[in-house]
């Protein structure tokens, strides 16, 4: 019987491609930026899903949201969605509502709020947020509906959370979620983040380095360009900062082939304006530094390596130097490869892709660390580009297809 309802499921799910594109389309105009990134939020994109979902008769769904007055709506939201199975167990779909920022329009051969499909490949589908990570709810949101027009009860439920503020530190997306509904997953639960992959499906990411994030503040003395003598260049030492951040790296020297790359990152990203003209030397500069750190070492152990560079910079150029967190998670411990979401994924991936599944780490930062550090194993896959946070940002509507297939394979136990 099994059996015979999850072909029934697959074939429904496999003539989903219009509705992937209605998904998508909506959602890429509904844009999603959170108030980090001079947005307004993603209430109104929550209240899309919710609407589409109670559409087809899906009323389970509760709502974990965060208070926030930087926001229109007073509140960033986050959903619980329930479709009971035949057991107690569930297998949870989650994606983060947010997006980020288009970045420089120039860049983009399309509007980046309106999804364009390719010229050539009508597969192929552009737009701001259309794989990070709005794919995975569309996944989600797809097998849910299927389920529900096909009269089908699987073994395990089906469980979809969406989230807010994924993209700019979790506070007020997963993080408040566990807070306030701490055992809403149990121990024996399924847990699948799609935010990372390949576009074969063979990679399973099982564990992710530790993130910190550094803000560097340089106060040296503003003076006219002309007489340099005169002050102590914010933007020299904040050079020799960034410079040195390359020989702070080389202090962390193991290496990890779970990980790619094999090693500890560090990498000077953002820069705040300084003075508005040429001709003054700065005398303030503030700079950033993203740190992907192996789980052999501390983010407290990496702080203390950037605040002795930045000592040692003070005396150099006769300027402050203050290295504070800007935002911090540590590695969580990696999922292991004979768990029982590990090896259902793996095999639904043979099942419906015909594909046999690696495990490894990543560099980036998911959500999945949220359940790791709680003791629930949890794993990152989806069909992707992996193209996020570029310009004409890419996703295939055959994907989405595919990994709700794939999901709705793991729900039945035969």
């Amino acid at each position: 019987m099994s059996s015979e309802q999850k072909n029934k499921i697959l074939d429904a799910l496999s003539g989903s491609a219009g509705r992937v594109l209605e998904l998508q389309s909506s959602m890429t105009a509904l844009r999603g930026l959170g108030p980090d990134n001079g947005g307004d939020g993603e209430q109104k994109k929550a209240d899309y899903l919710e609407a589409w979902l109670r559409g087809f008769g899906i009323d389970d769904i509760e709502h974990a949201d965060a208070p926030d007055a930087r926001v229109p709506s007073g509140r960033r939201p986050n959903l619980i969605v329930r479709i009971p199975g035949r057991t107690e167990r569930m297998l949870w779909i989650l994606g983060h509502m947010d997006v980020v920022p288009a970045g420089e329009e120039s860049l983009w051969h399309t509007d980046p709020w309106s999804v364009t499909r390719d010229a050539t490949d009508e597969d192929i589908i552009y737009g701001r947020g259309v794989e990070d990570n709005q794919q995975a709810i569309v996944c989600g949101c797809l097998l849910a509906a299927a389920l529900k027009e096909q009269g089908i009860v699987p073994d395990i439920g089906l469980g979809l959370i969406f989230v807010s503020d994924e993209e700019t530190g979790n506070a007020c997306g997963i993080q408040h979620l566990l807070r306030e509904k701490p055992d809403f997953v149990s121990p024996g639960d399924l847990v699948v983040v799609p935010d990372s992959g390949s576009p074969d499906g063979r990679f399973i990411e099982i564990a992710e380095k530790g993130i910190l994030w550094l803000r560097v503040d340089i106060e040296g003395c503003q003076c006219h360009a002309s007489r340099p003598d005169d002050g102590r260049n914010a933007l020299t030492a904040a050079a020799a900062m960034i410079l040195g951040a390359s020989e702070v790296e080389k202090r962390f020297s193991a290496r990890n082939a779970l990980f790619s790359p094999d090693r500890s990152t560090f990498t000077p990203t953002r820069h705040e304006a300084n003075v508005p003209n040429v001709n003054t030397i700065p005398g303030k500069e503030v700079f950033y530094i993203d740190c992907r750190v192996l789980p052999c070492y501390t983010l407290d152990e990496v702080l203390e390596a950037f605040r002795a560079l930045g000592r040692d910079v003070a005396e150099r150029y006769g300027v402050s130097v203050r290295v504070e967190k800007h935002m911090e998670e540590p590695a969580a411990a990696p999922t292991a490869e004979d768990s029982a979401v590990v090896t259902s994924l793996k095999k639904a991936v043979g099942e419906v892709l015909g594909e046999e599944c690696r495990c490894g780490g990543i560099g980036g930062s998911t959500v999945a660390v949220n359940f790791r550090e709680r003791g629930i194993p949890a794993v990152v896959w989806a069909l992707i580009f992996e193209n996020c946070h570029s310009p004409n940002e890419a996703a295939r509507l055959s994907f989405a297809v595919k990994e709700a297939q794939v999901f709705a394979s793991m729900l039945f136990t035969d």
